[in-house]
């Protein structure tokens, strides 16, 4: 009979062989689907997307499926070099003999593990900004401001995470068999902040927030709000094309501090009234609970994670099962292996919170087009398919697979019902 520690590793080895496999089965399909149909647009968009759009979407999908590929090759090798190929172990005999307390030896190796796995997976990073996206039109970005960014991203991490590690790791050794749960109260209230403090603190670091000016949007906008019941603080047009020509429009904040967003490449894209469609269809959202529900399934996921890490921690198999023996407990170790390991468990079950969240979808599509123009809305659609080169044409299995949002032709056709 296996023991626990060899039976572990198995099993984790079988689940990750499976979750592989599936993806590379879904990227294989992808690439055959999206190439089959690029030869001809489809039926309903025949006269709204031309052909040489159409083929620009289906090679982009192409591309980006490709490196999806790429992607989960490198990060299946860094994943068992971390853990079974002895990386974590030799990280946590190095941060062991450091002149630290036991927790800041902890932190020190969480940090060192995040920067080796940024490090390794830079040059990915690089390439789909300068090589896919500048391909096909989309990257505006020149290397200084990709590497400001870079160093931006990194800091902020720094100076929200680590303090929250830091947190985290003082709870499971200070807090009893409960940890986990005061852990998870923690977790919440990080969230909380950041949602506080994105809109004003740490958006802005990355991108100018003008006030809108369009007097045409900005009437049209206010004036849903008014018939929806939705305050916010303020409208803002976000400097969005610095980076790419990709458009978008979003709601951020909560409370009175609640602000609407719009890209600049969105405004000048869009008519006012496909522009309070696309708002509409966002605040649809929020009327509907969409983010509080996404919010609370979010925070109870959390909440049973966490207290699988509290027995785990206690258990000697489940270290040795992922390649680091050790004599007793280490929470930082224990921590680490927990969040390398779990995607590997989890990842079978996209599919249902992509179900879930297509579902929010066609309901905030409803919405619009009952508190908007669902005419407009479809128009805003087509144009937004195009100028992002979505593909019109997915795998129905990989689209079911990722996908939050509903294929193009589906989404549309329940647009047009309701508009009816």
């Amino acid at each position: 009979m296996l023991d626990p520690a060899t039976l572990f590793r198995a099993i984790f080895l079988i689940a990750l062989a499976l979750s592989i496999a599936v993806q590379l089965w879904l990227a294989r399909r992808q690439v055959r689907h999206v190439t089959a149909h690029r030869g001809r647009v489809p039926a309903y968009f025949e006269d709204r997307i031309s052909l040489a759009a159409h083929q620009k979407a289906a090679d982009y999908t192409i591309a980006r499926t490709r490196f999806t590929i790429a992607d989960t090759v490198l990060d299946t090798v860094v994943l068992l070099a971390l853990t079974l190929g002895g990386g974590i172990a030799a990280l946590a005999a190095w941060t062991g003999s450091l002149a630290l307390s036991a927790l800041w030896q902890d932190v020190a190796l969480i940090v060192a593990v995040m920067l080796i796995a940024g490090a390794v997976t830079l040059p990915l990073a690089w390439y789909r900004t300068f090589v896919i996206e500048q391909r096909f039109g989309f990257n505006r970005m020149t290397f200084r401001l990709w590497l400001i960014d870079l160093i931006k991203a990194a800091l902020v991490g720094a100076a929200l995470g680590i303090p929250l590690v830091t947190l985290v790791l003082w709870l499971m050794a200070r807090a009893g068999s409960l940890w986990w749960l005061y852990a998870w109260l923690a977790w919440v209230a990080f969230q909380v902040m950041v949602l506080a403090l994105y809109p004003t603190v740490i958006a802005p670091l990355f991108n100018k927030f003008e006030p809108l000016t369009d007097s045409g949007v900005k009437a049209r906008v206010e004036q849903l709000l008014a018939r929806c019941g939705f305050a916010a603080k303020g409208f803002f047009v976000m400097d969005g094309s610095k980076r790419s020509s990709h458009g978008n429009a979003y709601f951020t904040g909560f409370g009175a501090a609640r602000r609407i967003v719009f890209f600049d490449t969105l405004l000048a894209r869009l008519q006012p009234e496909e522009v309070e469609a696309v708002l509409a269809h966002e605040l649809g959202h929020f009327k509907l609970r969409h983010v509080l529900k996404r919010t609370a399934w979010f925070a109870l996921g959390s909440l049973a994670l966490l207290a699988l890490l509290g027995w785990l921690i206690d258990q000697p198999w489940f270290y040795a099962g992922l390649g680091v023996p050790l004599a007793a407990p280490r929470y930082g170790v224990a921590l680490v292996l927990f969040l390398l390991a779990l995607p590997v468990f989890t990842f079978l079950a996209l599919p249902v919170g992509s179900l879930y969240s297509r579902r929010h979808e066609f309901e905030a599509d409803a919405y619009a087009a009952q508190n908007a123009s669902g005419g407009a809305l479809v128009q805003a659609l087509v144009k937004l398919y195009e100028d992002n080169a979505n593909t019109l044409t997915p795998d129905p299995l990989h689209s079911a697979f990722y996908d939050s949002h509903p294929p193009a032709a589906t989404r549309i056709a329940r647009l047009q019902l309701l508009a009816a």
